[in-house]
């Protein structure tokens, strides 16, 4: 996703079961490589992950800004 990825918007590089599939590839992304899962934001489940992380992004936008 070379502009980045919007708010809202899943991933060109998740597969079906929503797991990257540029994992260990030098092409992906240093913020996805740097990132630290952790029970505050990834909770106990997948579907509880999807929503705080969903959550986490809204949150993260910048004002005046939407999700498209």
């Amino acid at each position: 996703m070379p502009e980045g990825k919007a708010a809202g918007i899943v991933c060109v590089h998740l597969d079906e079961q929503r797991r990257c599939r540029l994992f260990g590839d030098p092409r992906r992304p240093a913020a996805c490589g740097d990132f630290q899962a952790s029970v505050e934001v990834c909770g106990s489940s997948p579907e509880q992950a999807i929503t705080i992380l969903d959550q986490l992004e809204m949150d993260s936008l910048p004002d005046g800004r939407s999700v498209p």
